[in-house]
């Protein structure tokens, strides 16, 4: 009987050895997870650039800064406006640097004292498309949008914006929401400053309609679903990359967007977020941008010439100017009269 009991407690001892020892290993993997970045720092960036751009980006910052470790949001402008409503009804804006390409946001948002004052010593390096620059935001892309045909569908590129009006084009030209997209919204905005509202009448005549988001209206229009859509050049260029039967047609008035940066004043990480603006306007991360098939802000980059793209100050001459003050007022009219004239009804 001892030597049975013996042999109990002898097991019993070496389970629960065992147990701790599995406990003990658990920990220190736990430890070991939480001691990256090693001090601790964290910022989370909004933006609305795609994965193709704001990925390679996002790695070679924390390449070059190991200590800072980085979560980014990829959404529309229009849902990441709203995100940021609701989280400053909570209290707080979970985000620390914003960074999309519908600009009278970012107006918008110095009004309301949102936004940190932040010149970059960077600055003195890149172009800058903002004659009331004050260091709330920087302009990090030059993001163009042009017709993008699908080339089994559409034989002759067209070469003017008034092309659209063309039966080829009848019932198959789509704009994506300006409600969700902030360049589809600036892109409404130049044309109208440009042509005049009727113009999207005479398209709306050609049977064009609204789709969702800009990466979908060319996804459609890689499909065959479309035969053409208005669209943002870096995301048409990553799918012909992939094998995409399509082509982006630049007509001389050009959509030209810059796409700012900003960082939000309640961060708590404030150098951080500074050290991801100096980042991104760099020489590295703008020829990430510029490698994407899009206009970064920088000369000293280069641009491959496949893209048929113009240098950063051509595209600052050739874009359509528009004073920006004037359609931060009027974004609800717009979005509204649009959507209301384009929507197709069910």
């Amino acid at each position: 009987m001892a030597k049975k009991l013996s042999l109990v407690v002898m097991m019993l001892m070496v389970a629960a050895t065992m147990l701790l020892a599995g406990c003990g290993g658990g920990e220190k993997k736990a430890e070991k997870k939480a001691d990256a970045p090693k001090d601790g720092k964290k910022i989370v960036v909004y933006t609305s650039m795609k994965e193709v751009l704001i990925k390679g980006i996002v790695d070679g910052f924390k390449k070059a800064n190991p200590g800072i470790e980085v979560d980014y949001q990829s959404a529309g402008a229009g849902k990441l406006m709203a995100k940021i409503a609701a989280e400053r009804q909570s209290g707080k804006i979970l985000a620390d640097v914003i960074w999309t390409s519908e600009v009278p946001d970012f107006y918008k948002m110095k009004k309301e004292g949102i936004l940190a004052t932040y010149k970059s010593p960077v600055m003195k390096e890149v172009l800058n498309p903002f004659d009331d620059y004050d260091g709330s935001f920087a302009a990090a892309r030059l993001g163009t949008l042009g017709i993008i045909i699908n080339t089994d569908k559409i034989k002759e590129a067209p070469t003017q914006w008034s092309d659209l009006m063309k039966p080829e084009f009848k019932n198959g030209f789509a704009v994506a929401n300006p409600a969700l997209s902030g360049t589809a919204y600036m892109s409404i905005a130049l044309l109208t400053k440009q042509f005049g509202p009727e113009y999207f009448v005479d398209l709306k005549s050609n049977g064009a309609r609204v789709g969702k988001g800009s990466g979908q209206v060319i996804d459609d229009t890689a499909s065959g679903e479309l035969a053409a859509c208005l669209g943002v050049d870096y995301i048409t260029n990553a799918k012909i990359a992939k094998g995409a039967h399509l082509k982006v047609c630049y007509p001389p008035e050009l959509l030209m967007v810059p796409s700012p940066v900003a960082i939000f004043k309640d961060t708590q990480q404030l150098d951080a977020a500074q050290k991801f603006v100096d980042y991104l306007l760099g020489a590295e991360a703008q020829q990430m941008v510029a490698n994407q098939g899009t206009i970064p802000v920088r000369e000293d980059v280069k641009i491959d010439p496949k893209f048929g793209l113009p240098s950063p100050k051509e595209a600052l001459e050739k874009g359509i100017k528009v004073n920006y003050h004037d359609i931060i007022d009027s974004k609800e009219k717009i979005v509204k009269d649009f959507t209301e004239l384009m929507q197709v009804k069910k």
